[in-house]
């Protein structure tokens, strides 16, 4: 293992955990105002935005980084 990979804030959290803390920590339109994609603006669950963003990389890269940057 690399140590960049060890030492990244989001080694071991998975992407679930991280949508799950966010929505929690900021609620659907809190992240929707952050992060402009529909699936934090219409169909708000979490198992939608989970599939959106495992097929959009720019936008799971803007939801690694807000998360790194909340907590």
């Amino acid at each position: 293992m690399s140590n960049e990979q060890t030492n990244s804030p989001l080694h071991g959290v998975t992407l679930e955990q991280i949508v799950t803390s966010l929505q929690e920590h900021y609620g659907w339109d809190g992240l929707a105002q952050r992060i402009n994609v529909n699936c934090f603006k219409n169909e708000q669950s979490i198992k939608s935005s989970l599939k959106f963003l495992r097929k959009t990389q720019w936008a799971r890269d803007k939801v690694e980084s807000l998360y790194e940057a909340t907590f």
